[in-house]
């Protein structure tokens, strides 16, 4: 009796046994049945491949499917982000911009991760060169003190410059959204517009001849300007010539060695005396002497008939 007891007893172990191992399996497996997600992955190339799985990190996924990431890749959402049923994993440059993303997010609006993919766009960057002009600069300079009777005389004209500027563009759905430099090279310097304010000379006090533009015959065509005892005109003040006399208005010009101390020279009609020299004044250039550097701005550049009187 004792035995059929024991016997009965070791039954009814092994079948408490079984219904727990059976019991648990069963829990395990709706466990495991729970907690599978169908997720799709969108490879760079374009192509979807949708797999099951009871992952939720996409490290943990792509690691799962054997998907390794170049170095200039990325994931989205990254990879270290959690993810549930349904939902895409997109893998993409690194070069693409997550700006638009930003501003739906900010402003509210409530969109599915496809909606939000959707507004990823690539940036594209060129390098563009472009000529830009370098604007001229105006230079007045007041040579008549306090006086009030001026007026004013271009001495030099202005002449704007030119550049070449390398930008790096960077555009976004064909938008530029940042330019910046990256080098300037000077095609041409910009030439200065130089104005004097000069005191108004009448006929009446003025020390110059007056000569006729148009050339006397028997004669050479010189190029004739004007120069006056100012330091930046001779170098220094002291209004001594190269030949000793002292300079004189009406009289006496520089010219060049062909021509000796003392020559007549018959300058568009008026007769001055060589007794000077100058450093520029070489070939068929002759310089007349005057009192003032205002008088020798007003002079200019002129191109006479030059003649020896005997």
């Amino acid at each position: 009796m004792k035995r059929e007891e024991k016997a009965s007893i070791s039954i009814m172990k092994i079948i408490c046994v079984s219904i727990i191992l059976i019991l648990i399996s069963g829990i395990s497996v709706m466990a495991v049945s729970t907690n599978l997600k169908d997720i799709t992955i969108v490879l760079e190339n374009g192509y979807e491949m949708t797999t099951v799985t009871s992952k939720s990190k996409v490290s943990d996924i792509l690691s799962e499917n054997n998907i390794i990431l170049n170095e200039d890749q990325k994931t989205i959402p990254d990879l270290e982000s959690e993810i549930a049923s349904g939902d895409i994993i997109k893998i993409t440059d690194k070069s693409y911009n997550e700006v638009q993303i930003a501003k739906i997010s900010e402003e509210g609006i409530e969109t599915s991760l496809n909606q939000l993919l959707e507004n990823y766009a690539p940036i594209t960057e060129k390098i563009v060169v472009e000529q830009v002009v370098i604007p001229y600069e105006t230079i007045t300079k007041n040579t008549t003190g306090t006086s009030t009777d001026t007026t004013n005389k271009v001495v030099q004209e202005g002449k704007d410059g030119l550049k070449e500027v390398t930008y790096k563009v960077k555009y976004q759905n064909d938008i530029e959204i940042e330019k910046s430099v990256i080098s300037e090279v000077v095609i041409k310097e910009p030439v200065d517009k130089i104005v004097h304010v000069q005191k108004k000379v009448t006929s009446r006090s003025s020390t110059l001849p007056r000569t006729s533009s148009a050339s006397t015959t028997g004669g050479t065509v010189y190029k004739i300007t004007a120069y006056c005892p100012c330091a930046k005109c001779c170098g220094k003040t002291n209004g001594r010539t190269a030949s000793g006399t002292k300079a004189t208005a009406g009289r006496t010009v520089a010219a060049s060695s062909k021509f000796a101390f003392g020559t007549k020279l018959n300058i568009g009609g008026h007769v001055y005396t060589v007794e000077d020299r100058g450093g520029a004044i070489k070939g068929n250039k002759i310089d007349i002497f005057v009192n003032s550097h205002a008088e020798a701005l007003q002079w200019g550049v002129r191109y006479l008939n030059v003649s020896v009187v005997n």
